[in-house]
């Protein structure tokens, strides 16, 4: 056995810092963090899986110490995609639906859009509090209808620039709450209840690693004639989750379908039907001035979204089962990982 540590893997796109743990000749279990944080943010969940287990775990692209390579928006979370695979691939494990996978948030919507890019990779795929199959904001319904063509309001036309400048600095206090990295995931996904038995230091350190600019964290925004007046552009980390670029609903018509286990919480402030991320939602609460209104622009249902889809790839042959988690919040990984590792055991193809 190995323990959860860090290594450069040379891809041939790029080098990418993996985290890891378990023999190598383990069932393979892929862990693909989301937002704001790293693949060093899986290892508490790593900690609770059997010993039979091999742990990937990579930072994506822009995120901890993988090579900084910009990130094309008009692909969805393409580069991050292309990025995994060929990190399989370095390891001889692409393409043998043998690959077990979780992906957290923003990781989730990897996998999703990696079901559709590369179907024979992964064998068994777990979603935990994912983003919705039709991107972050700006959508209406239950089958995810854009409210503007533009997508306004949506990636780095959402972001906080008091909140990106501090993470440009590298700033890990607790100083002005309202900005702080440290105090934003405490709050938003920092563990919950489990919180105390967490190295709030390390989490800190991995998040304030998300590389800030144009190319990355939040990426580029566009003017518009919709409110808030600015939109989605085509470059960096925010905008491939727009709308405008991201959709992965069509894994209900996959021809493979790997079983789907999908956990979320009742707490979550970050992916929810009024989510705290949503300019929509800080719109309809006054916290963003010139709300059009909920008929024209609503808070996005992301839950209703996701049940809506995996509803229709049960019916259309796959496997879903809903693991709903009272009283946790977004940081599912962080507050309860022995359910998480439980789950991600209970659908393992080996």
């Amino acid at each position: 056995m190995s323990d959860f540590a860090p290594q450069r893997i040379e891809t041939s796109r790029l080098t990418q810092n993996v985290w890891s743990s378990g023999p190598e000749d383990g069932t393979p279990v892929l862990l693909v963090h989301g937002n704001l944080s790293s693949g060093g943010f899986w290892k508490y969940v790593a900690d609770e899986l059997g010993d039979d287990v091999r742990v990937i775990a990579p930072d994506l692209r822009g995120f901890g110490d993988t090579d900084p390579e910009p990130i094309d928006a008009t692909r969805g979370l393409g580069d991050m995609v292309d990025d995994v695979h060929a990190l399989l691939e370095t390891l001889g494990l692409a393409g043998q639906q043998r690959v077990n996978a979780a992906g957290w948030s923003m990781g989730a919507g990897v996998l999703q859009q990696m079901m559709l890019e590369h179907p024979d990779d992964l064998g068994a795929v777990t979603l935990i509090a994912p983003m919705a199959p039709y991107g972050f904001g700006g959508t209406r319904g239950a089958d995810g209808e854009q409210t503007t063509p533009d997508a306004a309001g949506c990636g780095a036309a959402s972001a906080n620039a008091a909140f990106v400048e501090r993470l440009a600095a590298g700033d890990t206090s607790a100083d002005d709450p309202q900005t702080s990295p440290r105090i934003i995931m405490r709050t938003f996904y920092g563990g919950g209840a489990n919180a105390a038995n967490l190295d709030e230091d390390f989490l800190t350190t991995e998040l304030v690693k998300t590389r800030t600019g144009d190319d990355f964290y939040p990426g580029t925004a566009v003017a518009s004639e919709s409110w808030p007046g600015r939109a989605t552009g085509d470059r960096g980390l925010l905008n491939t989750m727009s709308p405008k670029y991201y959709d992965a609903s069509a894994i209900v018509d996959l021809d493979r379908k790997p079983a789907v286990t999908w956990i979320h919480g009742s707490d979550d402030k970050v992916v929810s039907d009024a989510s705290m991320f949503d300019l929509a939602t800080l719109g309809q609460l006054g916290a963003v001035p010139g709300w059009p209104g909920a008929d024209v622009m609503p808070p996005q249902p992301m839950v209703q979204q996701t049940r809506a889809v995996l509803d229709a790839y049960r019916s259309a042959g796959g496997t879903v089962t809903e693991v709903a988690l009272e009283g946790v919040d977004h940081g599912i990984p962080l507050a309860v990982p022995g359910r998480v590792a439980k789950e991600i055991t209970r659908i393992l193809v080996r």
